[in-house]
Formats: structure tokens, C-alpha cells, sequence
């Protein structure tokens, strides 16, 4: 995963929109699945192409749309949605916007229905003395996962198999990271390489997406 590990940084800070321009970069690309940033500058548009994998586009900053034949679907900050294969697809924005795509077989999705839209942060509720998990993707490379902390709640530390990307979606939470706390907040992300020790601790509710990638 081509990201600094070991920091809180922002997406969307880093990935800005440069004016009348689109900008793309690849954060993992192998056979089985892609991620990609990418930042659409105001009044500007990624035609639409047939993919062979599903694509799922989820708005980190702004305000975006999904279109082709089948319409227009309409974004903005903290939603998602999921492009159908074989379909022809396309990305515009009026305003800006930042997102992340990950391509990946349709298989993998769960429970998630193409051309829907819906929030991140909506899919689990939070609950007080319990984490709650959904997964979003699950497949034997990568792996997309919501979670929510309730109060008092947080993860013993402990190493996960592969990379990982936290995007945090609300409340506030320290993660400590090799022995280093780290304050994260909504908006923020946080990157972890393989096998690095980590551990969650929550500061009310807390939400969180988590992308991990395996060998």
C-alpha cells in the first residue's frame, strides 16, 4: 500500500483538487484488486468506460456523481456507492471533490447492492460496551470493514496480517501505533504497515472504516 505508515494525515488534505484537473493515484494495483485517490477538480469529469470489476466509490471530501445510461447518482462527503460491472460508467463534480475507488470482483461485496447509496458511518450503530463490525468487501486479498466503538470500548493491542487503512468517520480515538499514541478524528486517517503493534482507545462513540490488504 503506497501510503506513509505510523502518522495521522487526511486524505482529502493531501489529495486536494488542482484546478481544471483530474488527478489520480494508486495506492495498491494488483491483479485481484485496485484502490485508487482520486480529486476532481470543479466542472470536470472522468468519461464513462465499461469496467469488468465492480467499483466501489466512496466520497471522502465534496461532492461528486456516479453517471451513464442507467442516470445519475449523486454523492457527497461520507457516502458511497457501487458501480455495477459491464456497465458503462463515469465520475463528474460541479463543486470538487476527493474519493477513493476501490475495484474489486462483485463477489466480494457484501450485502451492498449496486447503484444504492448509502453512508459509511450509517451502516452500524453505535452501542455502549460494544464494537460492532459490518463487512462492506471480503475477499482472500483485501478486506473493508466498518466498526463502531461504543463508550468505554477500544482493542487490546495486537498486529494485523497485512496493511491497513483507517478512515476515521465519527467521534474521536487514540491509537497507539508501536508504542506512540496518536489522537485521531473524524476526517483523519491513520495507515499501519504489516505486522505493526496497535491498539484503539476510544473517547466516546467512535466510528471507523478499516481497509486492510493481504499478501
Amino acid at each position: 500500500m503506497k501510503e506513509v505508515k505510523g502518522k495521522v494525515f487526511s486524505i482529502s488534505r493531501d489529495n486536494a483538487p488542482v484546478a481544471g484537473c483530474t488527478i489520480s493515484k494508486e495506492l495498491v494495483n494488483s491483479d485481484a484488486y485496485q484502490v485508487f485517490y482520486f480529486s476532481l477538480a470543479a466542472n470536470t469529469d472522468i468519461s464513462p468506460e465499461i469496467y469488468r470489476q465492480a467499483k466501489l466509490v466512496y466520497v471522502n471530501d465534496g461532492s461528486m456523481s456516479l453517471y451513464g445510461p442507467q442516470g445519475e447518482i449523486k454523492l457527497t462527503k461520507g457516502e458511497a456507492a457501487v458501480a455495477a460491472p459491464g456497465i458503462p460508467v463515469g465520475m463528474k463534480s460541479r463543486s470538487g471533490a476527493v474519493y477513493i475507488e476501490i475495484t474489486i470482483e462483485e463477489e466480494s461485496l457484501m450485502n451492498i447492492d449496486a447503484g444504492k447509496i448509502f453512508s459509511l458511518a450509517n451502516l452500524v450503530p453505535c452501542q455502549d460496551g460494544k464494537i460492532i463490525n459490518r463487512d462492506i468487501i471480503q475477499s482472500p486479498k483485501v478486506k473493508f470493514v466498518v466498526m463502531s466503538f461504543g463508550a468505554g470500548t477500544g482493542l487490546a493491542e495486537h498486529a494485523a496480517p497485512g496493511e491497513a487503512l483507517i478512515f476515521a468517520l465519527e467521534g474521536k480515538a487514540v491509537i497507539r501505533y508501536e508504542g506512540v499514541d496518536y489522537p485521531i478524528k473524524a476526517g483523519e486517517n491513520f495507515a499501519f504497515a504489516k505486522n505493526g503493534r496497535h491498539a484503539v482507545t476510544t473517547d466516546g462513540p467512535f466510528k471507523m472504516a478499516l481497509l486492510l490488504t493481504l499478501d
